[in-house]
């Protein structure tokens, strides 16, 4: 049996092209520690991510996903990132109605320059799933 050492979360993370992306790669630039189990998915906009593009990481095997975009006011397109928001509610429902816990979807606004606040809230995510364990949809036979 695998102890909580031996277990890391596989985490997706939807960043945008403009910010998030960014702060992705500024935070790896800057030498920030954070897991290697992170698979980041570049968008254009936060507001182009499609529900079912965070349930189908749920039910490949993602541990918890992450929503990443631009401050809300600064986004590229305008008001994506207001989208963005307006699902992520929706998005909270539905992860309940599936029987996750809150903590396995995550929002956060993250600028190019803030690398440093990427790797903290990946980081910390990571830390928060890890006590939860391995996402009850987890398909068999995927770690």
């Amino acid at each position: 049996m695998m102890t909580e050492q031996e277990w890391t979360p596989k985490i997706v993370a939807f960043c945008c092209n403009w910010c998030s992306y960014g702060g992705a790669d500024t935070a790896g630039m800057g030498r920030f520690q954070q897991p290697a189990s992170v698979r980041i998915i570049k968008v254009m906009c936060s507001g182009r991510i499609d529900p079912l593009h965070v349930f189908n990481a749920f039910l490949e095997g993602a541990d918890a996903v992450l929503v990443t975009g631009c401050h809300l006011g600064d986004c590229h397109y305008v008001n994506g990132n207001e989208k963005t928001e307006v699902r992520h509610q929706f998005l909270e429902e539905m992860v309940q109605q599936l029987g996750l816990e809150p903590e396995r979807l995550y929002l956060n606004w993250i600028s190019a320059s803030e690398g440093e606040k990427f790797a903290n809230f990946v980081n910390d995510v990571t830390e928060k799933v890890k006590k939860l364990g391995p996402s009850p949809l987890k398909p068999e036979g995927v770690r």
